[in-house]
């Protein structure tokens, strides 16, 4: 049986069996009622400049190795989407599939030049679409997607590669590397956002484990940045958000050996979320830091609930861990517990690389909720909308908070707000907004900025919380032009 995160959490949000959700890039989020469709979301030109003259396309190609597909070129259609469809009436300028770090300096150049509105797209899950800007350019990093394992366990991994690919490798090399599990997101957003997986509360997140990048920053400087070299960027760059600052064209990591993994799914009947949440909580708080769990909710009348998760050891013990929980708890009516290596459980949990169309926001709870049955009546609602809980803590919680841009150290767990919008001509931002605000409620002013949001209120705060001075100081520092800003870059 393979439960994927993201299937799950969209099967859940249609009333079908299951509990995902990938764990995605971010980019940034600018205050709208819904996610944008036509207007243009990347930097425009500063205010008080003169008029720029039409942008040299032709002169750009000319420079890059890679490809400049512009509209009208053949491969543009394919070239310009992103993984969610409620985009694809975006239409970039042009699209520089960049072969090496030289061709985002010389991209990076040019945008700062002719004024152009430019992103940096890796895997483009970007949930409101920030990676395509209408009339801009997208530095799509793709092409530089290697992955290399070093006799000392580190990995070095292009800005461009996919999770998929970069598990099979790391695992492939007996080495494991906290991270998402969505296949087709790509490395950088997902580490730049700060990066929360299965192997969370063991590891710490994704960009725990960075030990150095190398970087463009918007004056077209290629820098390796780390603790010791230029050590506010290399800060910035773990949970500071995609988009901010400078565009990434590898990282280097530090990975552990790899694990046992025993795999876990409880599915609960029909009415049972009142009682398995709370229950949930308690176990959960509770729990080793081999243990990672995720609590689905979908909406209904009644809500449903299932849990997954992850244990570090062998079936035997994690029946152990699960009894405390099961103790508490209607009787499932489906339960899978399996063990694996960590290329087998990692490849559990993902699932379909297909695009999909959907609408998402998160929260961050602080700690289990005192009231966990106003969650559940939250989602006393028609069909369609999933809360997907996923534990932090262990690991990442004994990292300082201002150690890293990431401020949620200390909170108990992410809340991702998600709803299909497939064959949807109306996609579902309203129903989405209000799980969203009342949640929020519930959790303050909190949210995850790899689940991006252009209606989140309060969204600075949110997702950077007491780091918001620092980060928006640094980023203001390397971009002074704002060459990379849009409506919710970290400056804005």
């Amino acid at each position: 049986m393979v439960v994927s995160r993201r299937a799950v959490l969209g099967a859940a949000a249609l009333g079908i069996a299951g509990l995902a959700g990938c764990t995605v890039a971010g980019a940034a989020t600018g205050p709208s009622t819904g996610p944008p469709t036509g207007p243009p979301t990347g930097p425009a030109a500063a205010p008080g400049m003169p008029d720029q003259p039409p942008p040299d396309w032709e002169g750009l190609r000319s420079r890059l190795t890679g490809a400049l597909v512009l509209p009208g070129d053949p491969g543009y259609d394919t070239a310009r989407l992103s993984h969610n469809t409620l985009f694809d009436g975006r239409r970039p300028a042009a699209v520089a599939a960049c072969a090496n770090p030289s061709d985002v300096q010389a991209c990076l150049e040019f945008a700062r030049g002719a004024g152009v509105p430019v992103a940096a797209r890796s895997g483009g899950h970007s949930y409101a679409g920030y990676s395509v800007p209408d009339g801009g350019l997208v530095i799509d990093v793709a092409g530089m997607a290697g992955v290399e394992i070093a006799p000392d366990g580190s990995a070095t991994i292009g800005a461009g590669a996919r999770l998929g690919d970069v598990c099979a490798a790391v695992g492939g090399a007996g080495r494991a590397l906290p991270a998402g599990s969505c296949p087709s997101v790509g490395v950088a957003g997902l580490t730049l956002g700060g990066g929360i997986g299965v192997l969370t509360r063991a590891y710490g997140l994704t960009c725990d484990r960075l030990v150095s990048a190398r970087v463009v920053t918007p004056d077209s400087t290629l820098r390796t940045v780390s603790e010791r070299e230029d050590p506010d960027l290399f800060w910035a760059l773990r949970g500071g958000g995609g988009g901010n600052a400078a565009v990434v064209t590898s990282f280097t990591f530090a990975t552990e050996a790899a694990p046992t993994v025993t795999v876990f799914s409880l599915r609960f009947p029909a009415g049972a979320a009142a009682d398995v949440l709370p229950a949930w909580q308690a176990w959960a708080s509770a729990a080793p830091d081999e243990l990672w769990s995720t609590c689905a909710l979908s909406s209904g009348s009644p809500p449903g609930a299932r849990i997954a998760g992850s244990f570090l050891g062998g079936e035997s013990a994690c029946r152990d861990q699960l009894a405390g929980l099961l103790a508490g708890v209607p009787a499932p009516t489906s339960q899978v517990v399996s063990t694996k290596d960590y290329l087998a459980a990692m490849r559990w949990f993902a699932g379909s690389s297909d695009r999909e169309t959907f609408v998402a926001s998160s929260r961050v709870l602080p700690a289990p909720l005192p009231d966990p049955a106003a969650l559940v009546a939250l989602l006393d609602r028609p069909r369609g909308i999933a809360v997907l809980l996923d534990t932090l803590g262990g690991a990442a919680g004994r990292v300082d908070p201002a150690a890293t841009a990431f401020p949620h150290r200390t909170a108990f767990a992410s809340a991702q707000v998600y709803a299909s919008a497939a064959g949807d001509p109306a996609p579902p931002t309203t129903a989405v907004a209000e799980v969203r605000d009342g949640l929020g409620a519930l959790t303050g002013t909190t949210g995850y900025v790899n689940y991006i949001d252009p209606g989140m209120p309060d969204w600075a705060e949110a997702y950077y919380g007491a780091n918001l001075p620092r980060l928006r100081e640094t980023v203001a520092r390397y971009d002074p032009d704002r060459v990379l800003a849009f409506p919710q870059s970290a400056d804005a």
